[in-house]
């Protein structure tokens, strides 16, 4: 069980986190004054350092009013179908990045399709692999997009 409180806390570290990412890469264009006006990194760093700041506000109300954050804001069940729904997803953005995408895609379906949805195991592998043809000829045929492609298409001369 998660409480409000917790998660205000979790979203501001993480917020404040992304601002400080901003800022720290916004340094390496400048974030002085110019001969010519404003150095490129100058509206990225100080955007960064507000959403920092602006973390820090969060952290200040949610320790402030700690009492009337208590309520829970994810219970475990709650907890588990979010997971159920996240982390087949980064599979899927992880064996895109390996595999390509189109097989990444395929399994995907595949398998929120066969595990989830309780298809049975050759009309999910149908469906799946029909996704990904369709999107394939669609993409790379009709619209001339090419994204990023994996060892089996370059073995199938994709």
């Amino acid at each position: 069980m998660i409480s409000r409180f917790h998660a205000e806390l979790a979203t501001a570290a993480a917020t404040a986190a992304f601002g400080l990412v901003i800022a720290a890469g916004a340094t390496e264009f400048g974030t002085g004054w110019g001969p010519s006006g404003p150095e490129p990194g100058t509206f990225p760093f100080y955007i960064g350092l507000m959403i920092a700041a602006a973390s820090l506000v969060t952290v200040t109300q949610a320790i402030i009013g700690r009492s009337a954050l208590g309520a829970v804001f994810l219970t475990r069940a709650q907890l588990g179908a979010v997971l159920r729904f996240v982390l087949p997803f980064i599979a899927f953005v992880a064996v895109s990045a390996v595999l390509g995408l189109y097989v990444g895609t395929a399994l995907y379906m595949f398998g929120t399709l066969a595990l989830q949805g309780g298809y049975r195991w050759p009309l999910a592998a149908a469906i799946a692999l029909g996704l990904a043809l369709f999107l394939y000829l669609v993409l790379e045929w009709a619209f001339q997009v090419s994204l990023l492609k994996g060892p089996l298409e370059a073995a199938l001369g994709l």
